[in-house]
């Protein structure tokens, strides 16, 4: 219990650290509606998934010993957080009544999220370096403990991403009432989201 308290609160502060995912949230949310937000939460969570699996199963330890497959799965993750930026950027310069644009199709915010965060190679070699510090061989099998490690952040991004998204849709009201600042903020979601892509493509395995 105490190995699971720990890794629980680190999880929780790692959640909140600016990044890619909790930003797209925080967007969809203040834009569209937390119920958006929920949606991408729950992609994430998703891809959180295949990397629990994929350090699990020792596939992430591919991705540190191989220059080639970790850039490439970097090179496809910036250009996708690239892309993002375009649709930001797209949407501040759209004539159309932002208060249309809230009935996005829930599937495409669950499959950017998955998107997004699996195609973000520090994501398993984050897990690949830290789930394994919390290993006891006294509490069972190994793979067994790396699920359950994983598991732990999954419900963390959900109550973490989940409480962003209430909180962001909270606000929507009050943006709805004005076309600038939604301008604003795609267009500055949209310079965040490059800056997260210049990074990522810089990025060295852990």
């Amino acid at each position: 219990m105490e190995t699971i308290l720990t890794l629980f609160a680190t999880s929780i502060v790692l959640a909140l650290v600016p990044g890619p995912d909790n930003l797209f949230v925080l967007t969809q949310s203040a834009l569209h509606g937390s119920r958006s937000g929920w949606y991408a939460t729950l992609g994430f969570s998703t891809g959180l998934i295949f990397h629990t699996t994929a350090v699990s199963l020792g596939v992430a330890a591919i991705f540190q010993t191989s220059e080639l497959a970790f850039n490439l799965l970097k090179l496809v993750g910036a250009a996708y957080l690239l892309y993002l930026a375009w649709r930001f950027l797209q949407a501040s310069n759209s004539q159309v009544v932002f208060k249309q644009l809230q009935k996005l199709n829930p599937w495409l915010l669950y499959g950017r999220g998955i998107i997004m965060n699996v195609t973000n190679p520090k994501v398993s070699l984050f897990f690949l370096a830290l789930l394994p510090q919390f290993l006891e061989p006294d509490n069972g099998p190994v793979v067994l403990q790396m699920i359950t490690f994983g598991l732990i952040f999954v419900v963390t991004t959900l109550i973490v991403f989940g409480g962003l998204a209430e909180l962001a849709g909270a606000v929507g009201p009050w943006l709805n009432r004005s076309l600038s600042i939604q301008r604003g903020i795609h267009r500055v979601a949209a310079v965040m989201f490059v800056l997260l892509a210049i990074k990522l493509l810089f990025a060295d395995p852990i």
